[in-house]
């Protein structure tokens, strides 16, 4: 059969969609693989974009609730505290002046507000490029769903890290939703592991784990996402 460029090309493309990810169960042994989206386990990485998530995302964490109260907003009185002329002090209006004890304050810190805008395009692109990059490292793992209703032992937990070779390196779990489960309980006195609900994954997040660690059902919420995502 004589292979031409189109049909070498359908085939290069064909390898790069069939994305899997492994599944194993709390004992650390592979289950079973399945097929990720190419949407969005199979984006380009785009530096300048990633640099620009973490900045918003950092930025936007500082809350810029600091104030301080000027002399008209300070509770006092208005009267003159003594007349204009004759005590041979310096002449003076309200108690509430900023050189005085319990007055306003001159020229402080108001409140500010630093949010940058970031659209969701940018931000999913952001995303999916990072976990994109994630994969072809093979740091990413899945984890049977079983394991949410394991009984709430640590020990187990850290053997499961030690079969991947996980232990002591900064993993975050990725779970559908955040609730009380058993294995929150087992996982949550292991040191340099974090916990997110899938929805609110965001890049710096990704950026600095080592690891990731997707609960099976978690996966299904990026299945749902949008398939329109440009590369």
């Amino acid at each position: 059969m004589v292979t031409t460029k189109k049909t070498e090309t359908k085939i290069a493309e064909t390898k790069k969609a069939n994305l899997s990810l492994s599944i194993y169960d709390i004992d650390g042994k592979e289950q079973r693989t399945v097929e990720l989206p190419k949407e969005v386990f199979a984006v380009k990485v785009k530096p300048g974009l990633l640099a620009q998530a973490v900045r918003v995302y950092l930025v936007n964490q500082r809350q810029g609730n600091v104030k301080v109260k000027t002399r008209s907003e300070v509770i006092g009185s208005t009267r003159k505290i003594y007349r204009q002329k004759g005590t041979g002090k310096a002449r003076h209006g309200a108690i509430k002046a900023p050189i005085f004890v319990g007055g306003g304050v001159a020229h402080g810190p108001k409140q500010k507000d630093y949010n940058l805008k970031f659209n969701k395009k940018e931000r999913k692109l952001a995303l999916y490029g990072v976990l994109s990059s994630k994969l072809k490292e093979n740091k990413i793992f899945g984890l049977d769903e079983k394991a949410l209703t394991m009984k709430p032992k640590t020990k187990a937990v850290v053997n499961f890290l030690k079969e991947l070779k996980l232990l002591g390196k900064n993993n975050l779990m990725i779970l559908k939703k955040m609730e009380t489960n058993n294995l929150v309980l087992a996982m949550r006195n292991i040191p340099n592991i974090t916990f997110v609900d899938a929805n609110s994954l965001n890049t710096y997040m990704v950026l600095k784990s080592s690891s990731l660690i997707f609960v099976e059902n978690a996966l299904e919420v990026f299945k749902n996402k949008q398939k329109n995502v440009t590369k």
